[in-house]
């Protein structure tokens, strides 16, 4: 997304040499030559970063009720050379955090169930509901414990697919688990379906800054933007009628 916009920049900038606008070529170019350095530089993106992922930094206290339910989001699944299906790298990192929040739960002689959400969207072969379960399992969730959700193909199903799953087991209180940088975005649109949900933060990320640009922080800048321009479709579509009627929490 960054790169297509330098891009156009870039071209613009030519075309108004080619047509003789020197200033407008100048400004153009200018203005490509400074996105692209506070993108590169890591300045841009840790900013995104920062408003995205600094409301969800610390941890919160969960107060478990007597039926809860951990959703976790699927981000992925790859099919590795010997045939086997894997999360992806973020997708061990919310794995990791929804088993620790389950434990914490059982601990407390609670009742909990993990919604494992997430649909075949990378064309592995198996359905990442499917391939976390089976890992969350090995790692000691009894099968019993576990709702798989293996058709949502983005966020906006996650939570309309899930809300059914967390309404007919009767959940108390339900923890969503994601990114940091995925939070704000998937909690707008579980809150859309009726879901209330306290966000539990896996992984991390942040720029590089650096006086030399570095390829990580276009990949990044382009992770925040599509987090914002997410939460912006979801508004636009919200005033214009376009997305299904919202769901009063508590509602059956």
């Amino acid at each position: 997304m960054s790169l297509d916009v330098l891009i156009v920049l870039v071209l613009l900038g030519l075309l108004s040499l080619a047509l003789e606008w020197r200033r407008t070529a100048r400004a153009v170019l200018g203005l490509a030559a400074l996105l692209f350095m506070a993108v590169g530089c890591g300045l841009l993106p840790a900013w995104l970063l920062h408003v995205l992922q600094q409301p969800y930094a610390q941890r919160p206290v969960i107060a478990w009720a007597p039926r809860n339910a951990i959703v976790v989001l699927g981000a992925g699944a790859v099919r590795t050379p010997d045939g086997t299906v894997k999360p992806t790298l973020y997708g061990y990192g919310r794995i990791d955090e929804a088993l620790v929040q389950y434990r914490d739960c059982k601990a407390g002689g609670r009742e909990c169930k993990l919604v494992v959400s997430g649909g075949d969207a990378l064309h592995a072969g198996r359905s990442e509901a499917a391939v976390y379960g089976d890992l969350l399992e090995r790692m000691g969730v009894p099968a019993g414990d576990l709702l798989l959700e293996p058709h949502s193909m983005n966020t906006w199903q996650n939570a309309q697919f899930s809300a059914p799953l967390l309404r007919g087991y009767g959940a108390r209180h339900v923890v969503l688990v994601s990114s940091a940088g995925h939070l704000r975005r998937a909690s707008l649109y579980f809150a859309h379906f009726g879901v209330a949900a306290t966000p539990v933060r896996s992984d991390w990320i942040d720029a590089r800054v650096d006086w030399w640009p570095q390829s990580w922080n276009f990949a990044m800048t382009d992770l925040a933007l599509h987090e914002f321009v997410g939460v912006l479709r979801y508004h636009v579509y919200n005033a214009l009628g376009w997305n299904v009627r919202a769901t009063r929490p508590g509602a059956p």
